[in-house]
């Protein structure tokens, strides 16, 4: 019965409208006061839940990367991959795939990807000819590097809520598959490309590509900066966050000096919002956590699990599914919070790593961001490109096949994942 509470009070919540963090606190609340706990256990356990050191990197992550995108390092490398890799059929879709790995590995925001890029990229794609839809699935899907690909604030959630694995290894294991999720959605833009008959760009040349790397080389440092401070060991992740943040006040400031007084406070304030929402999903999502470690409910839902089959690969293959489903009716961090402290176990227990998992579940709920009903980086995609979303979902298919083919090669090989943190040890 108590399960019934907990699981109907948070969908009736959802249901209602009400947000997310809310729905998990409401029913965290009914579940204690049906339990007959005191209800300063579900204050301590929300405030055990967000008393925790490495949370603070991600108010300066999420600061970093609306710096960024308010201060002209997002055009620069655009420049810059368009001087790559722009002089073949259908360059400017494979040249928005190549920006969302440069700037999606600054900004570790999916969102701020699509909007920063998007409204970029997809008029200067409609300028030149290709489809609206095309420019749109494009962009939205190749923002998932964001996430993927370090410094990603959501590995730092999937770090708390996993019980203290490694940020450093999370950070580095996310670079190798989001380098082939990217790399198989450049296949696939350019695959479309060709079959609609898209144009080319013409190549710039040498020089031009090295003056566009130049140029874009102080924005590129402040993912190395931060990256590489967590990994030599030198800052803590929370240290190299804030570390970030002052290089790119500095960046967009005094070298590129394109952040305006007004871009800063609007910086500041969405920064702020941003923190607010997401600490508070981790506040409530503690306590809700709580009630499920009492149910029971991982070893449950391991049961129920390898009740269906003992293959491992069939196993690992439903929880694939589980959580993309998830992703496509629930927001990213709340199903991080919520579903590690139940799907780590099970995956631990097939002998996946904890930091393989943590990836694999980092591709799942950012796919989940680019597929509706609640697809966050769809509808800001579909805003910026003047689609309708029924429309852009008609033609997206191929590049979520793109996504899935890397999420299944990394899935199935640790060696995608792993041989870098193996290196670490």
């Amino acid at each position: 019965m108590g399960l019934i509470i907990l699981f109907g009070t948070f969908g009736f919540g959802l249901i209602c409208g009400m947000p997310v963090a809310f729905a998990l606190g409401l029913a965290a609340v009914g579940g204690f006061v049906y339990e007959g706990l005191p209800l300063f256990i579900a204050f301590q356990r929300v405030l055990s839940g967000i008393s925790v050191f490495s949370l603070l990197a991600i108010p300066f992550f999420i600061f970093a990367g609306e710096l960024m995108m308010h201060g002209g390092i997002a055009g620069r490398l655009v420049r810059l991959a368009s001087s790559a890799v722009g002089a073949m059929r259908g360059g400017l879709g494979v040249v928005n795939v190549a920006s969302s790995m440069l700037f999606g590995g600054i900004s570790g925001s999916a969102v701020a990807d699509t909007s920063a890029l998007g409204s970029i990229l997809i008029p200067v794609m409609k300028e030149k000819g290709y489809d609206p839809d095309y420019a749109v699935n494009v962009t939205v899907t190749s923002s998932v590097a964001g996430v993927v690909i370090p410094p990603s604030h959501n590995m730092i959630l999937f770090a708390v809520a996993a019980g203290g694995v490694s940020v450093s290894k999370l950070f580095i294991a996310g670079v190798i598959p989001g380098i082939l999720m990217c790399l198989c959605l450049g296949i696939v833009a350019y695959a479309v490309a060709v079959r609609r008959g898209y144009p080319a760009e013409t190549f710039p040349g040498w020089k031009a590509l090295g003056l566009s790397f130049v140029v874009a080389l102080p924005g590129l440092m402040t993912a190395i900066i931060v990256v590489g401070g967590v990994l030599s060991g030198v800052m803590t992740v929370t240290e190299s966050g804030a570390f970030g943040a002052i290089w790119a006040i500095l960046v967009t400031t005094f070298v590129y000096r394109e952040l305006s007084w007004a871009g800063f406070k609007t910086a500041v304030v969405s920064s702020v919002r941003t923190t607010a929402l997401v600490m508070l999903l981790v506040a409530t999502a503690s306590a809700f956590s709580y009630l499920l470690t009492l149910y029971r409910v991982p070893e449950l839902l391991a049961g129920a699990v390898t009740g269906i089959s003992d293959n491992p690969l069939v196993i690992l293959l439903l929880l694939n599914l589980i959580l993309l489903v998830l992703g496509m009716i629930m927001d990213m961090a709340a199903l991080i919070l919520i579903c590690t402290p139940i799907f780590l176990p099970v995956a631990v227990g097939l002998g996946m790593d904890p930091v393989q998992f943590g990836v694999v579940m980092m591709m799942n709920l950012g796919l989940g961001l680019c597929t509706p009903p609640v697809g966050a980086c769809l509808f800001v995609g579909c805003v910026v490109g003047g689609v309708r979303i029924e429309q852009a979902v008609k033609t997206i298919l191929p590049f979520y096949a793109a996504i899935l083919v890397a999420l299944m090669l990394v899935t199935y090989v640790p060696a995608f994942s792993m041989f870098l943190p193996s290196l670490m040890e």
